[in-house]
């Protein structure tokens, strides 16, 4: 089924950025908000400790499952928020790198955010997506 999902350039804006800068979904979408997705395995653990790419990768499975339970797909998706856990760019890149990548052509709006914590005990990473369905 094709995505509801129009993502939105523009000429006038940088070509730099490897998303796109707006989307749209049409009036009659179901929006689907999804908790952070969080590294953490099925009893709860976080998994990847101290990687970042590797925490990331666990985040976009779990957003996968999230998005599965409520009838949608990565491509579904129209907007992202990644917050990762450092103060240095590198850090940064390394987890938006993954998440990229997780979307390949598909690339919504989304911001990058360091932060100083997050909520689990060696978390580094977590990803907050909004997908819209036309059921």
């Amino acid at each position: 089924m094709p995505s509801a999902v129009t993502l939105i350039r523009s000429e006038k804006l940088s070509d730099v950025a490897e998303y796109a800068y707006a989307a749209t979904a049409p009036a009659e979408a179901r929006l689907i908000f999804l908790a952070g997705s969080c590294p953490l395995d099925a009893d709860g653990a976080t998994v990847a400790v101290g990687d970042y790419a590797g925490q990331a990768a666990a985040c976009v499975a779990t957003m996968k499952e999230a998005l599965a339970a409520a009838g949608s797909t990565i491509d579904d998706v129209i907007s992202t928020r990644v917050l990762v856990a450092s103060s240095s760019q590198a850090d940064l890149v390394e987890a938006w790198e993954v998440v990229r990548d997780a979307f390949g052509d598909h690339d919504v709006p989304s911001t990058l955010m360091g932060v100083t914590v997050l909520g689990y005990d060696d978390q580094l990473v977590e990803i907050e997506a909004v997908a819209a369905v036309v059921d």
